[in-house]
């Protein structure tokens, strides 16, 4: 997904209070976050201080690098952040934990036209798509994969992957993903 976080400048702000936050707590700094997600360092201080709106490929690589779920610097519990890339609106409707992984469940639209080039989420990560209308190709960048309603995909997302729509009409779909938790030593 591509696009714009929050809209507004509250939404920004909040956003790149998030990023800010969790990158001091892992002891990262900007220049290092920045090299190692692949965006400038100019973009992350913009966004970190709330003044850019990131497109949602520039936050999966940020949030791949701090090892959390795009959800940890979305938006508080209980509201519903729409995101927008290139090709993909997605709207959360569902964040759930249990002992093993973290979820993330969102409503899909893909629009025909240009594809989608996601970057790498965090090892193991695994997106799980459902879809309703349309025909969806999606998976990793040199192997994507197609179906259509009715038809699920599933892929291994720490690799670039892609969502493009076969022909002209939307596809709409759900996505699922799933954040492993690192293990420790007492699990």
């Amino acid at each position: 997904m591509t696009a714009a976080a929050p809209a507004d400048d509250r939404g920004a702000q909040e956003v790149g209070r998030r990023i800010r936050s969790l990158r001091t707590e892992r002891g990262i700094s900007l220049s290092e976050l920045a090299r190692l997600a692949g965006v400038g360092k100019a973009t992350l201080s913009g966004l970190e201080n709330g003044v850019r709106n990131p497109r949602l490929e520039t936050l999966y690589a940020i949030t791949a690098q701090l090892g959390v779920p795009l959800t940890a610097v979305l938006s508080p519990p209980g509201e519903t952040p729409t995101v927008r890339g290139t090709a993909v609106g997605a709207t959360l409707l569902e964040v759930f934990d249990d002992r093993e992984a973290t979820y993330e469940l969102y409503r899909m639209r893909v629009g025909p036209g240009p594809a989608q080039l996601s970057p790498a989420h965090s090892g193991g990560v695994t997106e799980h798509v459902t879809i309703f209308s349309g025909v969806l190709r999606a998976g990793p960048a040199d192997a994507p994969l197609t179906a259509g309603p009715e038809g699920y995909l599933r892929w291994t997302s720490d690799v670039p992957h892609v969502y493009a729509v076969v022909g002209e009409e939307e596809v709409h779909a759900s996505l699922l993903l799933r954040y492993p938790r690192p293990s420790t030593p007492d699990s």
